[in-house]
């Protein structure tokens, strides 16, 4: 997209959420709010932030585009570090068969659940999957997400796949958002598979993932390790060889049984974890340790009414934690960043400043992008939000409502709530 050149001035507070790799524990806490600062942003790098009165001596305001932000906070733009956002149909009746009190793998195993979206992409055209998708991103970008990560997975064939992740290059070409891409055809069993989770892992290391590397298509490989979908052996090798090939490496991890999913991550060096309700204490030292991030998603829980991730204990005992929406059809429909720092705020004991970290610096370690993107550092790319308000604490306090007035990316205006709405690439 093109990149612009602006001054942002009169903030109450750029929240900078300072750094360029992930915060652990304690670190989680640290904002790096800068009172009354502004911000210059040239052809779409930070170029300076700090306070007002010191940086516009050193900039001529007739050289730029002047955001007046009108004593209202700055921070950096949210990363989105996991979700599924190009599928085919919807699945509003299972979601009514849970709130009677059916299983969600008891739904799954009925060919609801990933299945029922599986058959659904499949018949859907690029064209229905690009409209639809990018209505989404329109979505999200009105909460304030500058970039997103999308998985493929609802295909579960070659076709379907490959269909899924070019559909999210033609989205990340013609929107604001940046998306990063990962290949998630390990995401469940289709039923001519059970029983040979092995031949199918066989067939994805042997078939797709060479295309997939070949084409650029993914910068990540994700597979869901789960009892009942795929083990610790089969995880392994397929992401073993993903590894090999050059791709970097995320789990779906001990969401449903403690199966040893952050174990697995930490001795892969993936770069998250992602899920991790049934994680062990053993594996959450061990991500730590290894710097795995491991990323949260209470929309999910909070849908599928399940206990929520210890994130309090994660934080308390070192980690990095991410935090995301996992958008997708049937266990999360949900892109709403509020709703998510309400949950981490008030159900998961995470402080408003751990989750402004979770949402930013460690959403963009989550997609190894921390070096580029994630705060409002010199030498970053220009992604920032303004909100309504004059503190970052508004933003859990409005619970469930976004308090975004305007998006900027790469130096660009690209939403505004009190005027053009949207801007395309």
């Amino acid at each position: 997209m093109n990149k612009g050149s602006m001054i942002i001035k009169n903030t109450s507070e750029v929240v900078t959420c300072s750094g360029f790799a992930a915060k652990k524990g304690k670190e989680m806490s640290d904002l790096g709010i800068i009172e009354k600062g502004a911000v210059v942003v040239e052809e779409g790098i930070i170029k300076a932030v700090g306070p007002q009165e010191e940086i516009l001596k050193e900039y001529d305001e007739a050289r730029y585009e002047v955001i007046d932000a009108k004593g209202k906070a700055l921070l950096p733009g949210f990363v989105d570090s996991h979700t599924h956002y190009i599928w085919g149909g919807y699945r509003a009746e299972e979601f009514s068969w849970r709130l009677r009190g059916d299983d969600y793998m008891d739904i799954m195993n009925r060919g609801g659940g990933i299945l029922s979206s599986v058959r659904q992409t499949k018949a859907a055209t690029k064209e229905e999957l690009y409209r639809e998708g990018m209505k989404r991103l329109d979505s999200m970008l009105s909460f304030g997400v500058t970039t997103v990560e999308g998985k493929s997975g609802y295909g579960l064939d070659f076709d379907t796949e490959i269909k899924q992740l070019e559909v999210m290059h033609d989205t990340d070409r013609d929107h604001p958002i940046e998306v990063v891409k990962t290949y998630l055809g390990a995401h469940a069993v289709p039923k001519e598979y059970k029983g040979r989770e092995d031949e199918m892992i066989e067939e994805i290391i042997e078939e797709v993932l060479p295309v997939v590397v070949k084409r650029k298509l993914a910068e990540f490989c994700d597979v869901f390790c789960e009892a009942n979908v795929f083990n610790i052996e089969q995880s392994r090798r397929l992401l073993t060889k993903a590894k090999e090939m050059g791709l970097k490496i995320k789990l779906h991890a001990d969401e449903i049984v403690p199966l040893g999913g952050a174990e697995l991550a930490a001795e892969l060096g993936a770069t998250s974890a992602d899920h991790l309700l049934q994680a062990s204490k053993e594996g959450i030292d061990q991500m730590a340790k290894k710097d795995v991030v491991a990323t949260i998603l209470p929309g999910t829980a909070f849908s599928l009414k399940e206990e929520y991730a210890r994130a309090r204990e994660m934080i308390d005992r070192g980690s990095a934690v991410a935090l995301a929406t996992d958008l997708n059809p049937g266990s999360c429909f949900s892109e709403s960043i509020p709703l998510v720092f309400s949950l981490a705020t008030l159900y998961m004991n995470l402080s408003p400043e751990e989750a402004i970290n979770a949402f930013t610096i460690n959403g963009a370690a989550a997609v190894d992008r921390a070096d580029t993107i994630g705060s409002i550092d010199v030498g970053k790319q220009g992604d920032m939000i303004l909100l309504e308000f004059e503190s970052y604490k508004y933003i859990p306090y409005h619970i469930g409502v976004s308090t975004v007035e305007k998006v900027i990316k790469g130096g660009r205006l690209v939403f505004d709530k009190e005027g053009s709405p949207l801007v395309r690439r």
